[in-house]
């Protein structure tokens, strides 16, 4: 593929990865059966503590983008953080136009579309190399240096998230665990299939044994 068009597709990778993870963040919070783990550990942690949901959020986002500042001793990534704003106005607005009024599913059958579009629209951010959130970012890291596949370095991180929120009082439910499991689970077979048959460049996964690319912003 042309160096020109290859880079194309790796720049229209972000914008739509952020749009498609934000349909699916929508479609877990539209069928009401459990948030995702971070939103556990906000809401739980909002019980004792008088912070909103969002401040938490942003509060994790950033001890991740520190801790792998320090791991892998560079200058921390500001790009995740404004993923975390575009994400979120995504789905304020998909809420605000009620976007869901005419899908007609049991509330149950919303995590099939739901899971996979957060595991489609995580895999194209990650492969964009700019803007990973920041849970990613710190997943990719320990998948860098420990060499731990993809799914367990997020699934543990992921899986803290969910226990230390739930035992703060944080709800958790289905959509929580399908989240944990699906989302996780399918980011890495999705990279891969984009790459082999979209012919999509993977600028964020980490290949070699060196670390994080520089490229990541």
């Amino acid at each position: 593929m042309p160096i020109k068009k290859k880079a194309r597709k790796g720049y229209v990778s972000y914008p739509v990865g952020c749009l498609v993870f934000s349909c699916g963040a929508f479609l877990f919070i539209r069928s009401a059966l459990g948030t995702d783990p971070l939103d556990v550990f906000a809401l739980g942690l909002g019980r004792h503590v008088p912070v909103t949901v969002g401040v938490a959020q942003l509060a994790v986002a950033v001890l991740c983008l520190g801790a792998v500042a320090v791991w892998t001793r560079e200058r921390p990534a500001l790009s995740p953080l404004f993923t975390f704003f575009f994400c979120g106005s995504v789905v304020d607005v998909l809420t605000w136009a009620d976007a869901g009024r005419s899908v007609h599913l049991h509330p149950a059958a919303l995590l099939v579309p739901a899971t996979l579009l957060c595991a489609y629209g995580s895999a194209l951010i990650i492969m964009s190399g700019f803007g990973i959130r920041a849970v990613d970012l710190l997943a990719l890291t320990v998948t860098s240096r420990l060499r731990w596949p993809f799914w367990a370095a997020k699934g543990a991180i992921e899986t803290a998230l969910m226990v230390a929120g739930f035992l703060m009082g944080g709800p958790l439910g289905v959509g929580t665990v399908v989240f944990l499991a699906g989302v996780d689970l399918l980011v890495q077979p999705l990279m891969a299939a984009n790459s082999r048959i979209l012919r999509l460049p993977n600028r964020g996964f980490p290949e070699m044994p060196s670390g994080i690319p520089s490229t990541i912003g």
